[in-house]
């Protein structure tokens, strides 16, 4: 959780403000209790009357019970409070402290004899001796004690308000900036970094992780902070009343804890497979609309949603396992003890009551204390239910903001003129992470600009691998590609990439517009950049679409035909103006005809350019000014068209399963 403070930080005067309105609240509701069994106590069983004297007395009793104190101490104390009024009678006109009024009741309270030998009785019938009404101090005391209970409970309600308006604020901005920094983390990842954490596990730990811990931090800042302040305040309350049945709180208190301790045993290792799980229906959704198109083409819907429907039962099954034993065991396990407390304290205290030992409003403080204590627990066991996923969610969270990037610049990074690149592949070799064979190895040549250096060999020969290693989506594993004479590990990487106008083998368009789309690489450009662009790439039908370059396009460019998503791509790629271009089997869904019509405008109108072409067909290459032969990572042959034809057998042996005898 340390890894979450610093996301907290910004927002410590809320947090603060949180803490604040939170004890304010739990002040406010820890003291209702108290005015009830006032209410009941004073308000109702004395008629209002609060203290054991009366505030008006007849002479003749003024004179009988002053006589009657024994002590001149206390005999002149009682004497000055009261004076004679109108009427024969006395009326205190002190305005005493409370603990003078405790002084003075304790000092009258052996003298005052009622009918049914209470205080409480004398006073009411010299309140009715002497013409006081006795409903009027009733109805008072009531009224005024239940204004404050109102306003207190008003209060406590404003508490609550604000303070989950705070909480709010702190979790949304918390979880917004950690979300920001873990996409951050994951754009910048090298493609070594994406190997090790699929897309299907990245998504859900930016989406499903993160709400898991807002949720969760939203749950602490509103009730990890306030039920230990209700059940403490509440224990302080239960040990400070007289009802004197602590034990049976601590009874309750000890089955609640070894409720969740036991439940939380067996459920906290399902709540570690539930996100491992979830990530696998993920990555089984993912992969079945990605290749819907093939799923369909080859009719095995039906195996596809017994894949789907085995991961999703599995996440399925431990989710019950997980809920049933929150909400089919420990939750009404917790409310069985929680409505099992009053019961015993009433059946206990019923007794105490009797007997006069404690008051009946004491006894019903006493039951809200406790329901508060046990009310504590539960919230407290809700949190339980959330902080174990909470923290698998935090360490898978921060498992992708610590991975270190395999690709980083240098502290100092080189500053190379890149407006035109000669590139040179010095003995370079590659293998992948965890591969033990290389991919390419020993790999030497130089491309300079204005030329074409093509790219030709068997499926895995490692043609993509070698223009992968230019923009350093891979660093290489030995050897070293200058660029312009500077190691290209010694380059920023933005620089690098700004320089190369880079077309997969996959065209990938995002959602937008056809404008959006050309504009990605270089937002400025201007709209002569973008028709020019449009233009070499042969992308003639953005004209003919009803809003042209406003045009929209659908997520991955799913709206528009396989050749002109691959020609948007490359004038996408052409748009900024690079000086290097690397096209990787970019032309495969282009037609002969619109194929030459793109080279030519490549040559014309790219002089300057270093071009890199990977292609499997030789008709696209072979006015190459380089051709690079590659068979199993090494280089088999080099040169043009007709230099290979006559020195290179495994170019031979393609250019004849493509090229007629005359072609040749």
């Amino acid at each position: 959780m340390l890894k979450m403070a610093r996301y907290l930080k910004p927002h410590a005067a809320a947090i603060l403000g949180v803490v604040v309105f939170l004890f304010a609240q739990a002040t406010g509701e820890l003291m209702l209790p108290q005015y009830m069994s006032r209410i009941v106590d004073v308000g109702v069983a004395r008629r209002g009357i609060e203290y054991d004297y009366p505030e008006v007395m007849r002479a003749e009793t003024y004179r009988k019970l002053i006589s009657e104190i024994p002590w001149p101490g206390d005999r002149n104390f009682a004497a000055s409070v009261y004076s004679e009024s109108a009427g024969n009678t006395f009326t205190m006109t002190a305005k005493l402290a409370k603990i003078d009024k405790e002084r003075l009741a304790e000092i009258l309270r052996p003298y005052e004899t009622g009918s049914d030998g209470s205080a409480v009785s004398f006073i009411t019938e010299e309140y009715a001796a002497a013409g006081v009404n006795i409903d009027y101090i009733r109805n008072r005391y009531l009224l005024m004690s239940g204004l404050k209970m109102a306003a207190i409970a008003l209060l406590s309600a404003g508490c609550v308000i604000i303070g989950a308006m705070l909480a709010a604020r702190v979790t949304a901005g918390a979880a917004g900036r950690l979300r920001a920094d873990l996409f951050r983390k994951v754009i910048n990842f090298s493609a070594e970094n994406l190997d090790k954490f699929p897309s299907s596990t990245l998504i859900t730990r930016c989406t499903n992780d993160i709400q898991q811990l807002q949720q969760t931090l939203m749950l602490t800042l509103r009730l990890v902070l306030f039920a230990p302040v209700m059940g403490i305040g509440g224990v302080i309350m239960v040990l400070r009343s007289e009802a004197s049945m602590s034990w049976l709180v601590a009874l309750s208190v000890g089955c609640i804890l070894a409720l969740i301790v036991a439940v939380l045993i067996r459920a906290m290792p399902r709540f570690k497979l539930v996100q491992k799980l979830l990530d696998k229906l993920n990555l089984t959704l993912r992969e079945s609309l990605t290749g819907i198109m093939v799923v369909r083409a080859f009719g095995t819907q039906a195996r596809e949603e017994e894949r789907f429907g085995a991961a999703n039962k599995e996440l399925t099954d431990t989710n019950l396992f997980v809920n049933r034993a929150m909400m089919s065991v420990l939750l009404p396990m917790m409310m069985l003890v929680m409505n099992l407390t009053p019961v015993g304290i009433l059946w206990f205290g019923a007794p105490k009551v009797g007997a006069g030992v404690i008051a009946i409003g004491d006894l019903m403080a006493f039951i809200q204390y406790a329901t508060i204590i046990m009310f504590s627990f539960i919230m407290l066991s809700m949190i339980s239910m959330f902080m174990p996923r909470a923290f698998v969610a935090l360490g898978r969270v921060s498992e992708v903001l610590d991975e270190p990037a395999s690709l980083s610049d240098q502290e100092n990074p080189k500053r190379v003129d890149l407006t035109s690149c000669t590139v040179e592949f010095r003995d370079v070799s590659f293998k992948y992470p965890g591969s033990e064979e290389y991919a390419v190895e020993n790999i030497f040549f130089t491309a300079r600009p204005g030329t074409v250096t093509a790219f030709i060999g068997g499926t895995g020969s490692g043609k993509s691998t070698i223009v992968n290693l230019l923009p350093r989506l891979y660093d290489v594993s030995g050897g070293e590609i200058l660029i312009n004479g500077a190691d290209a590990r010694e380059l920023r990487q933005a620089d690098l990439r700004r320089a190369i106008g880079y077309v997969p083998q996959k065209s990938l368009l995002f959602s937008g517009t056809i404008e959006s789309n050309l504009r990605y690489g270089s937002p400025d450009a201007s709209d002569e950049d973008m028709e020019r662009a449009a233009r070499i790439a042969q992308a003639g039908f953005i004209e003919e679409k009803p809003d042209k370059y406003g045009e929209h396009i659908s997520q991955g460019g799913g709206n528009v035909s396989g050749g002109q998503r691959q020609r948007l791509s490359i004038a996408r790629a052409i748009a900024p103006g690079p000086s290097v271009f690397i096209f990787d089997e970019s032309f495969s869904a282009l037609d002969y005809k619109t194929e030459a019509s793109l080279k030519k405008a490549v040559r014309e109108e790219l002089k300057n350019t270093t071009v890199f072409i990977v292609a499997s067909r030789i008709s696209t290459i072979r006015n190459a000014d380089q051709i690079i032969v590659l068979d199993e990572g090494k280089i088999a042959g080099a040169g043009t068209h007709d230099e290979l034809i006559q020195n290179c057998e495994v170019y031979a042996q393609i250019a004849a399963s493509q090229l007629s005898p005359d072609e040749m």
